[in-house]
């Protein structure tokens, strides 16, 4: 019997009392002017959580398309996030961040890794990089800087307005836990946004965050580049059985599971078919839970931050 899908207009509450939609796009890797053109196709779909980084290099076409969509900014959830080697600096990152989109502020901002890179091993002038050491390695700074710093740094930023939450990505429960206990903690984290998928289902980071009032975010929902999980039997026989597409089921195992879900993609045709979820059977929920179990996990992001442990 064929899915009953619905476009996806649920909301989540943040632990700030503002509501973020499950459903939103990622745009990491939309390179050229395909975020704009991905952004755009999105809020006329009806999406309205936009998800950029610093990095990624995309916010002024992001911004670019929020302002040519027609669509009131207050009904858009914006999230970006601090590049590596700003995080002695995040007010000045977020003000560069919130120029390049052209907005006033942002709904979340985000420490996009839970480590510092070393500004002053630059070499191209790009502090939107990542700076190595003369052996091709990372510049990590771990010896005069911690994320425990920088946060204590972001957590003052939503008095300027400028964004209305703060959170954190990439943050193990051991990272969390740290900064939660930290001295010069005040707020814990709106969300903590994540590599999830079902190769790598984090059951216990979303436990704990759930236990911490601590939004989970999933980027990669799909497996990351060329969508490995779309290929999955199991993924690929329930999508049949239901009429739907493979990208369908992932999206709607991810909201059924109760967290943000971020798909990326630049195909206007795909950016619509992302939102449209349904509930799955318990038989194929647990199907899918069990992919993981039979196959092993697999992280798709995994970039070396040595001496830095980020996934412990």
């Amino acid at each position: 019997m064929p899915a009953t899908l619905q476009d996806s207009t649920k909301s989540l509450s943040l632990n700030t009392g503002a509501q973020i939609p499950q459903v939103g796009l990622g745009t990491w890797q939309s390179k050229d002017n395909d975020a704009y053109r991905a952004v755009m196709a999105a809020l006329k779909d009806g999406y309205r959580h936009i998800d950029t980084a610093a990095i990624y290099q995309n916010e002024d076409q992001v911004g670019q398309a929020i302002k040519d969509s027609g669509v009131p900014r207050a009904e858009i959830f914006v999230t970006t996030k601090l590049w590596c080697t700003q995080h002695h600096e995040p007010a000045k990152a977020l003000d560069q961040s919130l120029n390049r989109l052209g907005l006033n502020y942002v709904d979340l901002y985000l420490m996009h890794w839970p480590v510092s890179l070393d500004a002053n091993s630059i070499r191209d002038g790009n502090i939107l990089s990542v700076p190595t050491k003369e052996d091709g390695s990372r510049a990590v700074d771990i010896t005069n800087w911690s994320f425990i710093k920088t946060w204590e740094l972001m957590q003052e930023l939503p008095k300027t307005g400028k964004t209305k939450a703060v959170g954190v990505s990439n943050f193990s429960i051991n990272n969390l836990k740290d900064l939660l206990a930290s001295q010069g903690n005040k707020l814990t984290p709106a969300a903590n946004q994540v590599e999830i998928h079902p190769l790598l289902p984090q059951n216990e980071l979303i436990e704990f965050c759930k236990s911490k009032k601590i939004i989970i975010e999933a980027y990669s929902p799909l497996g990351s580049t060329n969508a490995p999980l779309l290929r999955e039997p199991v993924i690929l026989e329930i999508a049949k059985k239901n009429n739907v597409q493979p990208g369908q089921v992932v999206i709607s195992w991810h909201a059924q599971r109760g967290y943000v879900v971020l798909p990326k993609s630049v195909n206007p045709d795909r950016i619509k078919t992302n939102r449209n979820v349904f509930t799955l059977s318990d038989e194929d929920f647990e199907a899918i839970n069990n992919i993981a179990k039979e196959e092993g996990e697999k992280r798709v992001v995994h970039p070396n931050w040595s001496p830095f442990e980020i996934f412990k």
